[in-house]
């Protein structure tokens, strides 16, 4: 939350405000569109317009570059584990199975 709020551009009350009515807009239209969101991205989308509103100087490049490394690396990561899960499951409840129907 510090993040969102402090480090990835100055939030005045008036912007602070203008973000949360972007984020509000924009969860509301895709909700009402039945489109998947996530409201911590909305947010941090509308934390950055308000930032690059005042030019690219306004907001910090490091802190946006980890947040969208994050972004980046969780979805493959969270991917992969489940993977991992899906294919040790399979192997321990089905392989009996699978063993008997392929060795006929």
């Amino acid at each position: 939350m510090r993040t969102v709020g402090t480090e990835i551009t100055e939030i005045t009350p008036s912007r602070g405000v203008a973000a949360d009515l972007a984020a509000t807009a924009t969860v509301l239209i895709c909700t009402r569109l039945k489109l998947p969101i996530s409201t911590t991205h909305t947010l941090v989308g509308a934390i950055l317009g308000i930032g690059l509103a005042r030019g690219l100087g306004g907001i910090n490049r490091s802190v946006t570059n980890k947040i969208f490394g994050a972004w980046f690396v969780t979805v493959p990561a969270a991917a992969a584990v489940l993977c991992i899960l899906l294919f040790l499951l399979g192997e321990f409840f089905f392989f009996d199975y699978l063993t008997a129907v392929c060795t006929k």
